[in-house]
């Protein structure tokens, strides 16, 4: 047996060297690669229609737009609470100066009646020493003229005597003690 294509050769040419024009291929000769996959993407659009996946889809979007309305509405009221706690702590904050104000200016004064009652303290202490040491000083003059004195009372008495004695004699005495008697019985 021979060989059935021993003899079988293909050439094949190209209308005028240009580059090769080929035909698209096509299913029962209508419809083309880009026509059925826009005919599959109708199909699949309708298949989704029909099972209702765009309300699925509109559920789900609502469900978290819900979700997000509520976080935004719970961050809503947890600034309103920043707001309120802020608007508290600033009242407190000022009171507290206000109140750290009031203390400064009470023990301010204070410290004034404390520093003019020391004025007054010190004064009256060093008038009452002042009348201390004047009393003192009048005693000792008082003590002073009352030794004074009783030295001269001393004196006087001792030089009495001695001129009683040198100027007197016994009987000298008699006549002026009787000169005595005499004035007190006649009174």
């Amino acid at each position: 047996m021979a060989e059935p294509h021993a003899e079988t050769t293909a050439t094949v040419e190209h209308g005028g060297g240009a580059a090769a024009e080929h035909a698209a291929p096509a299913a029962f000769g209508l419809i083309t690669a880009p026509m059925f996959i826009a005919l599959a993407m109708i199909v699949v659009i309708l298949f989704m229609i029909a099972k209702k996946v765009p309300a699925a889809i509109g559920k789900a979007l609502d469900s978290k737009i819900e979700v997000i309305r509520n976080q935004l509405a719970e961050a809503e009221t947890l600034r309103k609470d920043a707001e309120a706690l802020k608007a508290e702590y600033e009242a407190k904050t000022n009171s507290a100066d206000k109140e750290a104000a009031t203390i400064v200016e009470r023990a301010r004064h204070e410290a004034e009646a404390i520093v003019t009652q020391a004025k007054q303290n010190a004064e009256a202490l060093v008038e009452r020493r002042q009348r201390m040491a004047e009393d003192k000083i009048a005693a000792e003059e008082r003590h002073a003229v009352d030794q004074l004195r009783a030295t001269a009372a001393e004196a006087a008495r001792a030089a009495a005597a001695r001129l009683i004695r040198e100027r007197f004699d016994a009987k000298s005495d008699e006549a002026l003690v009787g000169d005595a008697i005499r004035s007190i019985g006649s009174r």
